[in-house]
């Protein structure tokens, strides 16, 4: 399916380009540009052409771009089995985790479609975080 995008826009498809993208498939979770460059590193991928890719990758909406604390965490968009999804990180311990359950996203939906008719707008993306306390940090505080 990428390598359609990146035709229609008339962007070759790279060696570099394919293997960010399986690194991504593979990680099935967010993964920061250093990350990537690091589960790369035998492929002599440099982190500079990480960047780029990542950017333009996002910029054609074949990932999503999660800026936390100064630092961005990237997803498929394109491969996603969820939509939408909700994402929730931990102030604590600094995890991320999806929050993907189908009643929740459906709520998510109907607001979404009243937002849409109230203020005669059409949304294409939401970037959902929640913070505070994983489970396992709830459980330490006691």
């Amino acid at each position: 399916m990428y390598k359609t995008i990146l035709s229609k826009n008339g962007i070759k498809n790279t060696r570099q380009k394919e293997c960010i993208l399986l690194e991504l498939i593979r990680s099935g979770t967010h993964l920061t540009a250093d990350e990537i460059y690091q589960h790369l590193e035998q492929q002599k991928i440099g982190i500079a052409t990480i960047y780029r890719n990542l950017k333009l990758f996002k910029s054609l909406n074949i990932v999503k771009e999660i800026p936390m604390n100064g630092v961005n965490y990237y997803e498929l968009k394109i491969y996603s089995k969820k939509p939408l999804h909700i994402h929730f990180k931990c102030t604590k311990c600094n995890a991320l985790m999806d929050i993907d359950e189908i009643e929740i996203s459906m709520e998510y939906i109907k607001l979404n479609q009243k937002i849409e008719e109230k203020k005669n707008l059409e949304v294409t993306d939401a970037n959902i975080m929640l913070l505070g306390l994983c489970s396992k940090c709830r459980e330490k505080r006691g």
